[in-house]
């Protein structure tokens, strides 16, 4: 779960930059123009999207690099760029369900907060059913996380 949270924090970058590039393409003038917008949402997709296949089909994210953890096929070879797709399309379900439920109900910021945190432990603690301990999403794409040698 460290590592989960150290990848928020660096994500926050990727985020920024991605933000950005966008509003400075799309010309926007204030920052509560895009930040709903359907086509900043799916840029936002596409970019997250392109960050973890790309680090994911080489093994490690920056967090996974600082806690030693790699992730591998079922088999324990490295992720074939189409795999590492599946897996962060999978991952969604992490946020996805919270997310849709709180467009069909008008509620404050404080109560979408706790359902998407409540959906996220609830979530979390499932994975503790599966067998190997592994999240649902990493079964489903035929992947697992593994400690990775040091170097040194």
């Amino acid at each position: 779960m460290a590592c989960w949270l150290y990848e928020g924090v660096l994500l926050f970058a990727v985020v920024f930059f991605a933000g950005w590039l966008f509003s400075t393409l799309a010309q926007m003038r204030d920052a509560s123009d895009g930040s709903r917008h359907p086509i900043f949402q799916a840029f936002l997709f596409v970019t997250l999207g392109v960050y973890f296949t790309w680090f994911w089909s080489r093994g490690q994210t920056l967090a996974m690099k600082t806690w030693n953890i790699r992730i591998v096929d079922a088999l324990g070879r490295p992720l074939t760029q189409r795999r590492a797709l599946l897996r962060y399309v999978l991952a969604w379900v992490w946020f996805l369900p919270p997310l849709a439920a709180l467009s069909f109900f008008a509620i404050t910021g404080g109560e979408a907060v706790v359902v998407v945190f409540g959906w996220v432990a609830v979530w979390s603690i499932l994975s503790r059913f599966q067998r190997e301990g592994q999240f649902w999403h990493d079964v489903w794409a035929g992947t697992r996380l593994v400690q990775a040698e040091r170097r040194g």
